[in-house]
């Protein structure tokens, strides 16, 4: 059977299957009909049948506490949903900074490494698939991808790691972290995996702002207590002209999320291979850690898509990256020089433009949608035989198609339309979403949606957390 045909099969049980889920109810999560703070009534079907009452505007919240290292470099202020954190390079070097970050957090968290570790444990179980878990190969992969970092990102992480471990040592879950458990916990992306995400760019022909409006929907392994709820972030790296604000989890370094200073925006998205190769990490680089790199280095989306493209073949995983800025909006489609030399995929620059792959169909030139499968013509299929990237990116187009002009309130909701707590339907906002992330190019403001507790709300709540251009 044809990819075509095998396609058309998937649209046509997507479409029906869709019609009769709308008409059931949820039996699955016992879910039942509940009126929410604005007076929106849930009710017991796949689809949230109230239509949530967004504006442009986004509250913000008030401070709950506010702890400062003794040398000024780390600020780390308490919210009731997140944790604003404000690292100063301009004052100290990247080791100070480093020290000072883990030293905060122990003074503003200080459950901080018992809840962490247990995390960090699941992921490295989750890693290694049931199969024997080997410490010292781990302990020599991090090792090795450490020392691939540039200088000042090592030091950093190094120092962090030092600092928070005290003198702890080794793989051992005893509720504190370790020199090497606090470089793993860095690491997760680069070198333990994975994320499944999606994202959509629209341009400012599309916008009623005449600016353009950008959406990342992180989806992420809460925990097995849901502890990554507990410690949102948003961090803001305070280095002149290189200045980056991180949507994150407290402790990391890495970029998950994030925007720089000139509004360049990057988030990650994994993809992996059809039908699995090998694990390589020697020789290799954090993608994680590039797009700091890129951050820092580059005031538009074009330059740092292209840099992280070419440098795609050195990263230990295949994945995605959404990449905007005011003007364009990318999707690095990064595969592997292992991949590549098989001849299963090749590095691509998409844009909403580009040719898609036989079967797939997107409506809307003027918005770009990345889930997880590359999608250019030709390129490695993950959508054949994965009917969930399939399903969202066909929801995504329906979607996107209904409206004519997008503004901010009209982005939120696009987040707004499925019960979240079922399984009964592939959704695009799902029980893994952990946050879901705006960036409004007309005023520069960053809306951010934080799951807390077990599961995302149906009706997303977001929070002004900032401005790149501050």
């Amino acid at each position: 059977m044809n990819n075509r045909i095998i396609r058309s099969n998937i649209y046509k049980f997507f479409g029906m299957f869709s019609t009769v889920m709308i008409l059931l109810s949820v039996t699955g999560c016992g879910r039942q009909a509940q009126v929410t703070s604005d007076g929106m009534i849930r009710v017991g079907s796949v689809n949230v049948e109230a239509t949530a009452a967004y504006t442009d505007e986004s509250p913000v919240e008030e401070m709950s506490e506010k702890f400062t290292s003794d040398d000024g470099l780390c600020v780390i202020v308490k919210y009731p949903s997140y944790y604003d954190v404000t690292l100063d390079y301009e004052k100290g070097t990247p080791a100070e900074v480093g020290a000072s970050y883990a030293r905060t957090i122990v003074r503003a968290v200080p459950d901080f490494e018992e809840s962490f570790e247990p995390y960090l444990f699941e992921n490295i179980r989750s890693a290694f698939s049931g199969r024997e878990i080997r410490y010292d190969s781990l302990e020599n992969r991090i090792e090795t991808l450490v020392s691939s970092l540039p200088d000042e990102y090592r030091e950093e992480i190094e120092s962090y790691a030092l600092t928070i471990a005290d003198g702890e040592e080794g793989y051992s879950e005893n509720g504190k972290l370790s020199y090497i458990e606090a470089l793993t916990m860095q690491l997760i992306p680069d070198a333990l995996r994975p994320c499944a995400c999606s994202a959509l760019s629209v341009d400012g022909s599309r916008t009623v702002s005449g600016s353009r409006i950008s959406l990342r929907n992180l989806e992420w392994n809460l925990g097995s207590s849901s502890q990554m709820t507990h410690i949102h972030s948003v961090v803001h790296m305070k280095k002149k002209e290189n200045s980056i604000t991180a949507i994150s989890v407290l402790g990391l370094l890495d970029m998950i999320t994030a925007v720089n200073d000139d509004g360049v925006m990057i988030g990650i998205l994994d993809v992996g291979t059809v039908n699995g190769m090998p694990y390589v990490y020697e020789g290799k680089k954090c993608y994680t850690f590039e797009i700091r790199y890129a951050l820092e280095k580059f005031d538009n989306a074009k330059d740092a898509a292209q840099y992280l493209n070419a440098e795609s073949g050195d990263f230990t995983w295949c994945h995605n990256l959404l990449v905007t800025d005011a003007k364009d909006a990318f999707c690095c489609e990064d595969p592997t020089s292992e991949v590549v030399a098989e001849g299963r995929a090749f590095p691509v620059i998409r844009t909403s433009e580009t040719e898609l792959m036989e079967g797939l169909e997107w409506d809307s030139p003027d918005v770009l949608c990345i889930v997880n499968s590359f999608a250019t013509a030709g390129n490695q299929d993950g959508f054949t035989g994965m009917p969930g990237d399939m399903i969202r990116f066909v929801k995504y187009n329906k979607w996107v198609s209904e409206i004519d002009e997008f503004s901010v309130a009209d982005m939120k909701g696009i987040m707004a339309r499925e019960v979240v707590d079922q399984y009964e339907v592939t959704n695009v906002h799902n029980s893994g979403t952990v946050q879901t992330i705006i960036v409004d190019y007309a005023t520069g403001d960053i809306h951010v949606a934080f799951t807390l507790g077990d599961c995302a709300d149906d009706i997303p709540e977001y929070l002004l957390v900032g401005n790149y251009n501050n």
